[in-house]
């Protein structure tokens, strides 16, 4: 049989772009050469494609490991499906429902999904203390990786707080500062999603699961299966799947949670293209699963796969 022609997608104009390499690199080491020829595609921080026309001219599938805006947030996801070419992930609508927290909870709330409680302000608007008290996160709507977020105490410390998560986005979130153990969830596949096992984060280099923790070396712990009651992980696997169904994912996905003191299972945000290094959060989950790294790569080039040649039945 002839190998599959995987374009890896990479970089991008986000702030995770480096992130973004570093995941790429994964992919590329973890697709089986015997199956595969793999074309990798660089989009630098500013300036052009770096493709070759002639090796782009025929792809099979392509794996985007885009991190946020102009790649996790539907924008490329519209340009392959122009393309009609296969791709890995969640298609436009869930993309860029995930991507937007403010837009995620309000889906998330109208299907019985609990969430934290949250007001979102606008540039413009005339905020000058906390709409919801303090402590509370003030985060920017439309970004990942925990960019631009902060952490906010004291009523004195919101105004700088809110200027940095709008130096991110025209939009931020104001949300209830949750307590309880931080739960992650991975979740695998088109029609019938799987859950994996949950996991529960330990940041090491913080006192809160920021950019440090997740990305400097040794700065997280995770721990599988989490410290929580079996109903409490049970419902997180649970949880996880039906906001996936509810954002219109398809292909992947990582749920975040916070699992309350009381057992109550809150869902944080639902990332479409999560970190992919075979260390990865999303990879780990799914490796205690019994699902390895590459075999793991190969269902999501056959879920690609499969999507697209069901939706090319449709009449339009």
């Amino acid at each position: 049989m002839a190998k599959l022609r995987v374009a890896v997608l990479m970089g991008g104009r986000s702030s995770e772009h480096e992130i973004s390499l570093d995941s790429a690199r994964s992919v590329i080491e973890g697709l089986d050469p015997e199956r595969y020829e793999v074309v990798p595609m660089e989009i630098p921080r500013e300036g052009p494609w770096l493709l070759d026309a002639d090796e782009a001219a025929r792809l099979d599938v392509v794996f985007p490991v885009l991190h946020g805006p102009f790649g996790e947030d539907g924008a490329v996801q519209g340009l392959l499906e122009l393309a009609e070419v296969a791709y890995v992930g969640a298609g436009v609508a869930g993309s860029a429902l995930a991507m937007d927290k403010d837009l995620f909870k309000a889906v998330m709330r109208d299907k019985g999904i609990p969430v934290a409680g949250s007001v979102t302000v606008r540039a413009g608007d005339s905020t000058a203390e906390s709409p919801i008290g303090v402590p509370c996160v003030v985060k920017p709507a439309r970004l990942g990786s925990s960019v631009g977020i902060s952490m906010v105490r004291s009523e004195a410390d919101f105004p700088a707080a809110l200027e940095l998560a709008f130096a991110h986005d025209e939009k931020v979130l104001v949300e209830e500062l949750l307590d309880g153990v931080e739960v992650e969830c991975s979740v695998l596949g088109n029609a019938d999603p799987i859950a994996s096992v949950p996991g529960e984060i330990v940041p090491i280099a913080s006192d809160w699961y920021d950019y440090e923790a997740k990305y400097a070396e040794g700065g997280m712990e995770l721990v599988i299966p989490p410290r929580v009651a079996a109903e409490s992980a049970a419902r997180v696997q649970e949880l996880a799947v039906a906001a996936f169904v509810a954002s219109d994912c398809e292909s992947m996905a990582r749920v975040d949670f916070f699992v309350r003191p009381d057992g109550q299972v809150v869902v944080n945000e639902l990332n479409t293209i999560p970190g992919f290094t075979a260390t990865s959060v999303y990879a780990k989950l799914f490796e205690a699963s019994g699902i390895p790294y590459p075999e793991l790569l190969d269902r999501l080039v056959a879920l690609a796969l499969e999507r697209r040649d069901r939706r090319a039945e449709l009449r339009y």
